[in-house]
C-alpha cells in the first residue's frame, strides 16, 4: 500500500489537471480522454484504499484513547474507594488495615496516571491522522468530480465528433453534385439538339434549292419551246 504522502501528492496531481489543455494537445483526444478515466478510475480505487485504511488506523487508535480514558477514570474510581476505605478504617482505630487500603489507593491512582499518560500521549497522533483523513477525502472528492468532468468531456466530444462527421459527409456529398452538374448535361444535350435542328434547316434548304432549279430548268424548257413554236408560225407564214 502506498504511503499517505504518495496517495496526497498523487490525488493532488490528478485534480489538478487541465483537461482543455490536455484535450488541445492530443491528436486523438478520445482515446486520451478514455486513458485519463482510466488512469483516474484507479487513482480513486488507490486513493479510497488509503482513505479506508487510514480511517480504519485511525478509529483504532480512537478506540485505544477511550479505553485508556475509560480505564484511568475506572482506576481513579477503585483509588477513590480504597481510599475512603482507608479513612474509615483509621477512624476506627484499625490503622494497620487503613494502610493497606492506602497502598491500594496509591497502586490504582498509579494506574491511573499510567492510562491518563497513555491517552495523552495518542491524542497529537489521533489529530494528525485526522487531518490526514480529511485530506484524503477532499482529495477523493476532488478526483471524483474531476471524473465526472471527465465523462462529461467524453461524451460531449464523442457527439461533437459524430456531428462533424455528418457534416463533412453532407458537404462531400454537395461537392459531388456540383461536380456532375445536371444542368450542364442539360445544357450540352441543349447544343446537341440546336446543332441537328441547324443540320435540318440546311438540308431542307439545300432540297428547298434544288426544286427551285428545277423549276428553273423547266420554265426555261417551257420558254425555248415557246420560241421554236412562234418561229415555226413564222416561217409558216413566209411561206
Amino acid at each position: 500500500m502506498p504511503s499517505q504522502q504518495s496517495i496526497l501528492g498523487r490525488i493532488a496531481q490528478l485534480a489538478r489537471a487541465n483537461i482543455n489543455s490536455l484535450i488541445d494537445a492530443a491528436e486523438d483526444p478520445q482515446v486520451m480522454l478514455d486513458q485519463m478515466i482510466r488512469d483516474y478510475t484507479n487513482g480513486i480505487q488507490e486513493a479510497e484504499a488509503a482513505v479506508a485504511q487510514t480511517i480504519g488506523g485511525l478509529r483504532m487508535m480512537e478506540d485505544d484513547v477511550r479505553e485508556d480514558e475509560n480505564a484511568a477514570a475506572e482506576w481513579g474510581g477503585k483509588a477513590k474507594a480504597a481510599s475512603a476505605k482507608a479513612d474509615e478504617l483509621r477512624a476506627a482505630g484499625q490503622t494497620a488495615d487503613a494502610e493497606k487500603f492506602d497502598n491500594l489507593a496509591r497502586l490504582a491512582l498509579k494506574k491511573q496516571i499510567d492510562f491518563e499518560q497513555e491517552a495523552a500521549a495518542l491524542k497529537p497522533t489521533v489529530a494528525s491522522q485526522t487531518e490526514v483523513v480529511a485530506k484524503l477525502r477532499s482529495g477523493l472528492d476532488a478526483m471524483k468530480g474531476k471524473l465526472d468532468d471527465l465523462k462529461s468531456k467524453r461524451d460531449e466530444l464523442v457527439a461533437r465528433a459524430r456531428i462533424a462527421d455528418a457534416q463533412n459527409q453532407v458537404q462531400d456529398a454537395i461537392k459531388s453534385v456540383d461536380m456532375t452538374d445536371p444542368t450542364s448535361e442539360i445544357g450540352r444535350f441543349e447544343d446537341k439538339i440546336r446543332r441537328e435542328e441547324a443540320k435540318a434547316r440546311g438540308a431542307a434548304e439545300l432540297a428547298a434549292s434544288s426544286l427551285d432549279a428545277q423549276f428553273e430548268d423547266l420554265d426555261t424548257a417551257q420558254d425555248d419551246a415557246e420560241v421554236e413554236a412562234r418561229l415555226a408560225g413564222l416561217k409558216g407564214t413566209g411561206a
